[in-house]
């Protein structure tokens, strides 16, 4: 018996956590990682499963059998436990339950985290302990001391797996109408942006930014006197164009505050409390958000919206979908829910997979703006590894045959371009320059420069006042915005 015990141990707990800590060295391998680990560990407990079930063992069935399909048991109880409490989210604190009971995995199931994987969690050891129970009845059906099994006991073994199977499944089918699976790409800028903003740095010297052909009329020389400028990732080129034509001495790198310190990018929300708070002088995106305004409020600040140049806000679509063309109404019925299907619309039979933007982005805040007292439904959305944590957040949009999301016109088509999706035209209208020009495309939107009224630093009023005039107008023009006039 203690013999039989000290292989379990080995077979059971040693060999599952060697091979967890192999997994972290195959799981990370893009594509081939995942299904290879499964294969590897699949293809290895049913051979040490089979070589298992050559050895003498206990004469009753329960004697031979329990303790090989207990931990299988253990492993899909625990899931769909975890699964029912959490309702499938994987960043419910019930699964540290699963993976501390489970921890010959626990170096599998960190990797797995880290990664996104959060499935490879349950299905490495589901497959480890399934395969070697494969493998060793094979084995002990084959020798002489095969011990008797009834019809009874190997439906309800099988029944209670299966059973158990069907309740995570229908959990998470579930779950996958609201929360996608998670994407992955790389984020620029310390996850804050999306796009590689290089190009745009002041202290880049080989930076894309437009500039003008003699010296700007109006320039800070002195540091201290720059004002600190943040915003939305899409306005980042501009006031990195502002700040590259009249900061004297920006592009110095080995000066203190560097020019990234200076003209900065931490994304609309961070951004914006950072104006509030005194760190930033000149916020620049779209109008704030009812709560971004209320936390102005709460601070004591009366922010100042000086509007620098003209933006549309646009819907796009996969390149491939038939539909050209939707009413404002349209909009609103496909995001409150109303109409969940492109055939309703002229396109083809496909459910609309509809993407929105985090709460207090500014796309998400003239999105509001847009739909009026028409309510959202409910954001898609995804589960996102964090700092040893799990999170659900706002769905990136993905360009399913299916999809439509939305954002500014320059960051769609200038700032991060994707030649697989294609801008819908709004009430019959195209968001081309001249329709954004003449005011004839029916949703128009200002890019704004936002200050607090009682910032102390002189260069801020007469850097604004830059902005609006023919020198600031031009930068932002070639850019790729639509100028004031």
């Amino acid at each position: 018996m203690k013999k039989d015990a000290g292989f379990i141990v080995i077979y059971l707990i040693l060999m599952p956590l060697f091979l967890s800590f192999f997994g972290i060295a195959v799981l990370p391998i893009e594509k081939f990682g995942p299904p290879a680990l499964l294969g590897i560990i699949s293809i290895v407990a049913m051979i040490i499963g089979f070589r298992f079930g050559k050895r003498p063992q206990a004469k009753t069935f329960y004697g031979r059998y329990l303790p090989i399909y207990t931990p299988l048991l253990l492993t899909v109880f625990l899931a769909a436990v975890g699964m029912i409490i959490s309702k499938g989210f994987f960043g419910h604190q019930v699964w540290a339950i699963f993976v501390f009971t489970l921890f010959p995995f626990l170096p599998n199931s960190f990797i797995s985290a880290m990664m996104g994987q959060f499935i490879y969690t349950f299905a490495v050891p589901f497959a480890y302990y399934l395969f070697f129970l494969i493998g060793y009845i094979v084995s002990e059906r084959r020798t002489n001391s095969k011990v008797t099994i009834s019809k009874l006991n190997l439906f309800a073994g099988i029944g209670t797996i299966i059973l158990l199977l069907a309740v995570i499944g229908s959990i998470h089918i579930e779950r996958s109408k609201h929360i996608l699976p998670p994407s992955y790409g790389f984020d620029y800028g310390n996850g804050f942006s999306s796009v590689e903003l290089e190009p745009y740095y002041v202290t880049n010297p080989n930076n894309i930014l437009p500039k003008l052909q003699k010296p700007a009329s109006f320039s800070v020389e002195t540091q201290s006197e720059m004002p600190i400028l943040d915003g939305a990732e899409a306005a980042y080129p501009v006031y990195a164009a502002f700040a590259n034509a009249t900061y004297i001495d920006i592009k110095n790198k080995n000066a203190l505050p560097t020019g990234e310190e200076i003209v900065s990018f931490t994304n609309t929300i961070y951004a914006f409390e950072r104006l509030v708070s005194g760190e930033v002088d000149i916020f620049f995106g779209a109008q704030p958000s009812a709560s971004q305004q209320s936390l102005a409020e709460s601070r004591g600040k009366e922010l100042v919206l000086t509007p620098i140049g003209k933006e549309a806000f646009v819907f796009f679509v996969n390149e491939k979908n038939p539909v050209e063309s939707l009413s404002s109404e349209h909009i609103k019925s496909i995001y409150s829910g109303k109409i969940s299907n492109w055939n309703e619309v002229g396109g083809e039979d496909n459910k609309i997979m509809a993407f929105q933007r985090p709460a207090d982005s500014g796309s998400q805040t003239i999105m509001e703006k847009f739909m009026g007292d028409t309510p959202l439904m409910p954001a898609l959305k995804e589960e996102v590894a964090g700092m040893g944590d799990v999170m659900e957040e706002v769905a990136r949009y993905r360009n399913y045959n299916n999809s439509i999301g939305y954002s500014f016109r320059f960051f769609t088509t200038g700032m991060n371009p994707n030649e697989k999706i294609k801008l819908i035209s709004l009430d019959g209208v195209e968001p081309s320059p001249e329709n954004i020009a003449s005011g004839k495309y029916p949703y128009v939107v200002n890019l704004y420069a936002i200050t607090v009224k009682d910032n102390p630093k002189k260069s801020v009023q007469p850097m604004l006042e830059w902005m609006q005039g023919p020198e600031g107008q031009k930068l932002l023009e070639e850019v790729g915005y639509i100028p004031l006039q």
